[in-house]
């Protein structure tokens, strides 16, 4: 039983990785995620059903547009796969449960939010607001259930208040924001679905990622000292790994320390 829902699961993330695809690339242009319907963004030709198959259709058509071949991104095969795994994994941790239902609501938004602000250097209140009023939503459901609520009132009081904290003190100190407010959202975001203990957890490695990313950037002299860097996908990169390990990687550091 467990293994036809692990593979339901990893079938939901493949479909709804697919429509990650869109809204990362029409929230942007200001287009509509519904309508038109899929279609090569190079001749506008509409996309036939059995070329939207997740990941196997671009497989099978060789990364290319079966009209006028023009190459498509393995970054849509890759986003569809990264999500059916993030989905799976989520499931192995959590089993059927609340928490499951909190973090399969959490992951696509996440993904939508780190591929933009990657691509555009924005975050946008469509992708942010919308998660916040779902994560409030399941505040209820939680509060229904006899579950912890104030924790993740907490956690989201947390990530914002440390993001705006620096963004005050860089501003007063070096005259510049330092981050965006598009960052505290995020982290506010975050930690309304984390709860108060994982948030700090996902603070923390998010300042260690961002610092592995710049200097990665730097080295490799992809950015100038000088240009801005995106702080969300590190922050979400962070957010998904505390989310399916954060209470082992918790525990242990406890452990450590009573020791």
């Amino acid at each position: 039983m467990e293994s036809i829902i692990a593979i339901y699961i990893f079938i939901l993330g493949l479909l709804i990785g697919s429509f990650l695809n869109v809204c990362i690339y029409r929230i942007p242009r200001g287009e509509s995620i519904a309508y038109p319907p899929s279609h090569c963004t190079s001749c506008g030709n509409k996309i036939k059903y059995y070329d939207l198959i997740p990941v196997l259709s671009w497989i099978f058509l060789k990364g290319k547009c079966r009209k006028c071949n023009e190459k498509i991104s393995s970054r849509y095969a890759l986003i569809e796969l990264t999500t059916a795994i993030l989905f799976l994994l989520t499931y192995f941790e959590y089993g059927v449960s609340i928490y499951l239902l909190r973090f399969l609501i959490l992951i696509p938004f996440l993904i939508v939010i780190a591929m933009i602000d990657y691509d555009t250097m924005d975050v946008y209140a469509t992708t942010t607001w919308l998660a916040i009023a779902m994560g409030i939503v399941l505040l209820g459901v939680n509060f229904y259930l006899g579950e912890p609520v104030v924790t993740y009132i907490y956690g989201a009081l947390l990530g914002t208040g440390i993001i705006t904290l620096i963004i005050l003190l860089s501003k007063l100190i070096l005259g510049t924001e330092g981050m965006g407010w598009g960052d505290a959202e995020i982290c506010g975001l975050c930690g309304l679905f984390l709860g108060l203990n994982l948030t700090f957890v996902m603070m923390f490695f998010s300042f260690i990622i961002g610092g592995v990313v710049g200097v990665y950037l730097l080295w490799f002299k992809k950015k100038s000292g000088r240009s801005e860097m995106p702080f969300g996908p590190s922050i979400i990169i962070s957010a998904l790994l505390i989310m399916i390990w954060g209470d082992r990687i918790l525990n242990w550091y406890l452990a450590m320390v009573h020791n």
